[in-house]
């Protein structure tokens, strides 16, 4: 059964619950952490436009589980660009480096979330598809980076996030089994590979992530609107 079991932890006023044989919590970073989907949209709106295209309405949710390189051989075959994709990751890379560094803010109730289960003993780990070189310094400047046991690129992985290769890895560097893990994301693809490597999958909102509410909590076993307490059990319990 993957009936929830709650626990209380209350840090700071913030209220959550995480399943009691849960030992390792994965969080994916654009969207779900960190809140920088804006920003990669802008990215998108601006790198496109330079080159006449608009963007097309399902563009981020499919490129939003690739890794960099993939998403810009997705973008440069999708468009027929007469470039090659190594030189639109590093276009990409420039716009985004500065607004990691120096803008991208953690989500409301994260620092909260993260230190809340850290203290139940819950252990950290961060899976994402964004280069490291982009997320390492926003991690560090708003303060959580230390907090985190297992830090992994999705590019380490043989596939992508929208596979189960990922999180198995994931699993293994932090000592556990996929069973004892929760996984965080915003994105549906995602939540179902993670659930199909035995994970435990949790949903969090993001209004510019491209995916409908409902997708998304039909992928998730839980759901959250945001980090500061609004959560709720999703669609696919059993």
């Amino acid at each position: 059964s993957r009936k929830l079991c709650y626990y209380a932890a209350i840090t700071k006023g913030w209220k959550g619950a995480m399943r009691m044989d849960i030992r390792a919590a994965f969080f994916d970073l654009d969207g779900t952490l960190l809140d920088s989907m804006g920003m990669w949209a802008e990215i998108d709106r601006r790198s496109l436009g330079r080159r006449g295209i608009a963007v097309p309405e399902d563009y981020q949710k499919a490129v939003s589980v690739m890794r960099i390189h993939e998403a810009a051989r997705y973008t440069v075959e999708r468009f027929g660009l007469p470039e090659d994709p190594q030189d639109l990751e590093r276009e990409w890379m420039d716009m985004a480096r500065r607004e990691y560094a120096h803008n991208v803010p953690l989500k409301p109730g994260a620092w909260e979330y993260l230190n809340a289960l850290r203290a139940q003993g819950v252990r950290l780990g961060v899976l994402t598809s964004t280069a490291p070189g982009l997320f390492e310094p926003a991690l560090k400047r708003c303060g959580v980076y230390e907090l985190f046991d297992v830090v992994m690129s999705a590019a380490e992985a043989q596939r992508g996030k929208a596979f189960p290769d990922a999180y198995i890895m994931a699993a293994q560097r932090m000592g556990v089994e996929p069973r004892e893990c929760a996984m965080y994301d915003d994105m549906a693809p995602a939540l179902r590979a993670a659930r199909a490597a035995g994970m435990y999958a949790v949903g969090v909102y993001d209004a510019h992530a491209g995916t409908a509410r409902a997708e998304l909590e039909a992928a998730a076993d839980e759901f959250i609107e945001s980090f500061d307490g609004r959560r709720r059990a999703a669609g696919r319990q059993t």
